[in-house]
Parts: C-alpha cells; structure tokens; sequence
C-alpha cells in the first residue's frame, strides 16, 4: 500500500519522520510518497482532501474534519511553545488594532491565537513564515506574528517582543498550546490508522534514541539552520505530546476547537469524530 504524506521542512517534521520515510524502521507493506510544504500549504491541500495523511495547523481542524481524523503522535503541542508578536519598535497594545500586522496564513493557528488576543485587528498581511522577520525589519508591516525557529534569531535581527501569544492562550485556558497535528483521511478503516499511527511512533522513538546527532535529512532541509537552532527548536516542539496526544492534549484541541467557532463561525454540516480510535 502506497499512502502519501505531508509535512514541513521544519527540524520538527523531519526529526519525526525521518525513520519512517526514510525505511530506518519496518514499515511492513506500506510505502509513503512524502510532499513536503509549508504548513499554510499543506491547510490548504487538507481543506482539498488531497493527501492521505498530512500535518495541519490545529487551527484549520475545523474546516479538515469532514476528511480527516486526528492522529495521537506526530504533532506539535507543549506549553511555551506558542508564536510571538514581535515589532521593530515597542508598540503598546491598545495601539495593535491600527497596525498592519504579517501573519503566517489565514489557516494557521497563530492567526487563531492572533485573533483571539486582538479580535479588532483587521489589518492582516498574509504571507509564508520566513519572509515575517524580514517584513517587519524593513518597515513593509508594523509588527508580525512568528513562529518556528524564528522564535530563536528575532532578538539578534533587532526586533522587540510585544506579547507571547502562547502565554496568553495558556492563561486564558488552562490547557497547552495545540499547534498542528497529523491527520489521516477517513477513507481508511480504524487498523490502518491505528498501525500508521504506531509507525509515526516508532520512527519518533528512533530519532530520540540517536539524539542529539541529527541526521542528514533533518539538516538538509532545515534552509541553512545552525545545528543549536535545529536543536532548540526539535527541543521546543517535539516533546511528549508528539509521542501520544493523551487526555490533555486532546481537550486542548477541543479547546481550541470551540475558540475557533467562536471567533470564525463556520459550521460544518453533520458530526464527525476528531480521534482516531485508540
């Protein structure tokens, strides 16, 4: 069975799955065909149910779920891992409403997080993760949201934190911060879910056990990251929750489920389960 797989270039992604694409780990009879995107690209090819398991922002997991289900392992959930609003100068908080403010997609979940702290902002430019630092740098939008690694370089760049929106969203609910999962397209039945979801696992367990070495994969996609920014960010990112979901992480997701209608009402017609069954 060939099933094909989205996810980023991120050290995040690549760390994860590297076993697994790569056949460092028995996958048996299933072969995976990776694309790897950008995250805003891969919410845009899960809205389109085209790929048969992908990583999504969690903040597009409303308009995914009449395809998708939610995976237990591979995702990105922690607390303190949340983007952050950054801008050249300081700018107080009562005046972000009037900026004109970069964030990293319309589907991601920093645009939810975003719009949660600042539901009157209006002003939104729209564009890939990386090009944000530079964005606010050279003066083309007032502040912007970042996220990834850029978490990382933006003090060096001479850029000032405004609000760490992650904080905010932990002491508004309680819960971790559900940045993207993985997610499997319904059409398969619940075995099939259930042994990928195993594979994920594994190949997850085979890149901790050779940690801190990173392997050529994660480097060579990681756009010229130093190996300590590599490693700060797996750090970050990859933690338990990426192993399994748990009861926390999920009730974060419906969490944020629940944030989501309310600031962007979209119903989805019929009920659909979230989770794969365990």
């Amino acid at each position: 069975m060939k099933l094909s797989i989205g996810f980023s270039p991120c050290p995040n992604d690549t760390f994860i799955f590297d076993a697994l694409v790569n056949k460092k780990i028995d996958a048996g009879n299933i072969e995976f065909e990776v694309v790897m995107e950008d995250v805003e690209t891969l919410n845009k090819m899960a809205v389109q149910g085209k790929l048969d398991i992908t990583k999504i922002s969690y903040g597009v997991l409303s308009k995914v779920l009449p395809n998708y289900k939610v995976l237990d392992a591979g995702g990105a959930l922690g607390k303190g891992v949340g983007p952050l609003l950054v801008s050249k100068s300081q700018i107080p908080l009562e005046k972000i409403q009037d900026c004109i403010i970069a964030i990293p997609g319309i589907n991601t979940t920093a645009h939810l997080l975003f719009a949660m702290a600042f539901p009157n902002a209006k002003k939104k430019n729209f564009m890939v993760f990386s090009s944000i630092e530079n964005a606010v740098s050279s003066g083309l939008v007032d502040c912007g949201v970042i996220i990834h690694e850029n978490r990382f370089t933006y003090a060096e760049k001479g850029l000032h934190k405004i609000i760490d929106l992650g904080e905010y969203w932990e002491q508004e609910t309680q819960c971790p911060i559900p940045l993207g999962g993985i997610v499997m397209n319904r059409k398969f039945d619940d075995l099939t879910m259930k042994n990928t979801n195993t594979l994920i696992q594994k190949s997850l367990a085979f890149s901790q056990k050779n940690y801190p070495n990173l392997s050529e994969f994660v480097i060579n996609n990681a756009q010229e990251m130093q190996p300590e920014i590599m490693r700060k960010h797996i750090e970050l990112y990859v933690n338990e929750f990426s192993q399994q979901l748990g009861k926390v992480g999920r009730q974060a997701v419906f969490q944020l489920l629940e944030t989501a209608n309310i600031l962007h009402p979209e119903p989805v017609t019929g009920s659909f389960e979230i989770f794969q069954s365990l």
